[in-house]
């Protein structure tokens, strides 16, 4: 696993950090995001249904099955990540020099 988590579906599978490589985190991920300006009333309505979907045990298998790790959350734990995930590539690009095109 590439997370500093077991995966749910694979539990038996070492996460990189057990095999060696400590600080190893990467993944993939999805999010839904709204156009700026969109009425905190509304972020707050989508992120509720959306959370309960999550929740919903059907839902969740047919994550599962597809080796994706159902979270939900809020939107700023969500905003949150997105600050972490562009510090981190942004930090990968530039030690690798890559330049915008």
């Amino acid at each position: 696993m590439t997370t500093i988590k077991r995966s749910s579906t694979a539990p038996q599978v070492p996460t990189m950090a057990e095999a060696g490589l400590p600080g190893f985190d990467t993944s993939t991920w999805g999010g839904v995001l709204a156009p700026a300006g969109t009425p905190k009333a509304v972020v707050d309505k989508l992120n509720a249904e959306i959370n309960k979907a999550l929740a919903a045990p059907d839902v969740r298998e047919r994550l599962q099955n597809a080796g994706i790790e159902p979270a939900g959350g809020t939107p700023a734990q969500f905003a949150s990540f997105l600050q972490v995930e562009m510090g981190k590539w942004a930090k990968v690009a530039k030690d690798a020099g890559i330049q915008p095109e």
